[in-house]
This record gives structure tokens, C-alpha cells and sequence, in this order.
């Protein structure tokens, strides 16, 4: 616990005022999740991925989508070696720790389904051949919101399902603008990072966070909140069973990381903005009325939150 301390001030000292967002990058890479990151241009996306990615000592891949990037760009090839005279197997950036699809939704839907797999499987298939990729592993996504609609292609609803946390990360505040002129000013905090968490470390810490108990009541609570997003009448598609397990284990997360080792209803209430948002999909009526955000408001509100002490399971 003591070396994520340690990389949370460091990511902190590279991307200011965004303490919440590094505390759901952590969840996610504890939960075994995965997190697309939406905010306009130059707000720090691709570099809160990079700088997080260099708080660990696994293996980092970037990928750059554009409309010419094939499947294959990301999963790998099997090509012909006319030197050995053999067909060798070349696999590509998925074979990571930390994946980072900046830009995804410049890609094709041909080149954004090669993910699903991986994101889902923790494997590739590569012409026929599987290959494992070993945990940790987490795909970090970027998409800019205002991008002109020529050369873009919006995620699908199972490609969306995929991800743990949909994040926008929007301005900073002129104060903390204010520090990051006088920090950058002189050097890159970026370029003094240094891992302090290893590998084997987050593995560890992942085994332990499925121990964390969670009791019928706030398991009770979960439930509610999954089945009114399915009975809302201003949403046609609700929380999929994958979306309802990853709530589950994000706040198992949050409950570890803050020296927890049981889940409270608060955890859950925190976390289902994160987790709901980008997988609901608004009926016609009422997409026109209201926001998928406004929508998962009125259920926290509709659904009543437990009393606390009754949900603590020792």
C-alpha cells in the first residue's frame, strides 16, 4: 500500500488537480479493468496513460488509431521469414501491461474489435494461434468528444462494455493551471518518475481484493441499482451482467485501497456513475430530454442507500 502512496503523489505531481482520476486509474488496474478516457484536446489524456504506465515495471505499448490501421497493426502477424524460409510469428502491442489506444474511435470498427478479445479474455488469437497475455493488463483509451465526425467512428455498445470506467477529465481550475505554469516552467515532472510498483506487486494486490467481503445488504443495493437501470422507462438498454461484476469488483478495489477490507454501500454509490454511464443506452424520448449522466442521478436518488453500520460484514 505504501508504494501505490508513492505513485499516486507522483502521477499527482504530473497531472494537477485530478486526484480523483488517478485514484479510478488505480481501482481499475486493481479491479482487472480497463478505462477510456474522454476529454478535449490537451488536457492530459495520452500523458496521465504514459505517466502511469511508468509508475510499474511491466511492459508499456502505445498504439496510434487512424482509419489505416489494421487489425493486425494491434493483435500481430504471422509472416513469411524468406531468411529462415519459415512463417514466424510476430505479435503485436497487446502483449502488455499497460495498453495505451490513444484516439480509438479514429479507427474502424474492423480495427476496434480486435481489442475485444484481449480486454475480455486476457488472450489474442493470432491466425489461429492463442496467445495469453499475463496480468496485469489494462487497455487505457483516449477519445476527444468534440472530434469533427469525418474520420471517426463512435465505440460500439459491446466495445464500451468492455471498459471498466468511461472518465472525462475536462479543465483544470485556474489555480491549479496557475502551479502547473510555475512547475513546467523549469523541468518535466513526467521525466522524473520511476517505478515504484511491480509486477508481481499489483498481482498480489489483485488476489488480495477478491477476499474483500461484501454483505447482503449492500450486494442487495448493487442489485437495485443494475435492475432500475433495466426498468427505466427512458432506457432502452441497461446494465449487462459483465457491467453489474464490474461494479462489484471496482468497489472491492476502492474498499482496498482505502484500508478497507469489507465493501460499503458508499463504495457502490460512488463508483456507478463511472461504471453506468457509458453503457446505458436513452430510448429515443429520452435522449432528447435528458443525459445518460442526468438518467444514472435520478437512480441513485430513486434507490435508497442502507444504513452503513448494516452493511458492514466483518
Amino acid at each position: 500500500m505504501e508504494n501505490i502512496k508513492l505513485a499516486k503523489a507522483a502521477l499527482n505531481r504530473v497531472i494537477y488537480g485530478k486526484e480523483s482520476v488517478v485514484d479510478l486509474l488505480f481501482i481499475a488496474l486493481l479491479a482487472q479493468g480497463h478505462v477510456l478516457l474522454e476529454s478535449v484536446p490537451g488536457t492530459g489524456k495520452t500523458k496521465l496513460a504514459k505517466s502511469f504506465a511508468k509508475i510499474m515495471d511491466g511492459k508499456f505499448s502505445r498504439v496510434q488509431f487512424t482509419p489505416d490501421v489494421l487489425p493486425s497493426d494491434v493483435t500481430g502477424i504471422r509472416f513469411f521469414n524468406p531468411k529462415t524460409q519459415e512463417f514466424e510469428l510476430r505479435v503485436g502491442p497487446v502483449v502488455s501491461n499497460v495498453l495505451l489506444a490513444d484516439e480509438i474511435n479514429r479507427a474502424t470498427p474492423k480495427t476496434q474489435s480486435s481489442l475485444l478479445e484481449v480486454m475480455e479474455e486476457y488472450q489474442s488469437t493470432i491466425d489461429g494461434e492463442t496467445i495469453k497475455v499475463e496480468s496485469p493488463f489494462i487497455v487505457i483509451a483516449t477519445q476527444n468528444p468534440v472530434e469533427s465526425n469525418y474520420g471517426t467512428f463512435p465505440l460500439p455498445e459491446a466495445q464500451l462494455d468492455r471498459f471498466l470506467f468511461k472518465i472525462d477529465l475536462g479543465y483544470p481550475s485556474k489555480e491549479e493551471e496557475k502551479q502547473m505554469l510555475t512547475t513546467y516552467r523549469s523541468n518535466d515532472p513526467f521525466e522524473e518518475i520511476t517505478a515504484v510498483l511491480t509486477v508481481d506487486e499489483i498481482r498480489s494486490i489483485q488476489r488480495e481484493i477478491k477476499q474483500v467481503a461484501i454483505s447482503e445488504v449492500v450486494n442487495e443495493y448493487l442489485l437495485d441499482l443494475v435492475h432500475a437501470s433495466r426498468e427505466h422507462f427512458e432506457i432502452d438498454l441497461g446494465i449487462s451482467p459483465r457491467g453489474m461484476l464490474a461494479l462489484m469488483r471496482a468497489a472491492q478495489a476502492r474498499a482496498f485501497l482505502q484500508g478497507r477490507r469489507y465493501v460499503t454501500p458508499d463504495d457502490i454509490k460512488t463508483l456507478t456513475p463511472y461504471v453506468f454511464e457509458h453503457r446505458i443506452i436513452l430510448t429515443m424520448e429520452g435522449s432528447i430530454k435528458k443525459t445518460a449522466e442526468q438518467i444514472v442521478q435520478e437512480i441513485l436518488q430513486h434507490i435508497p442507500v442502507p444504513v452503513e453500520e448494516g452493511a458492514v460484514s466483518q
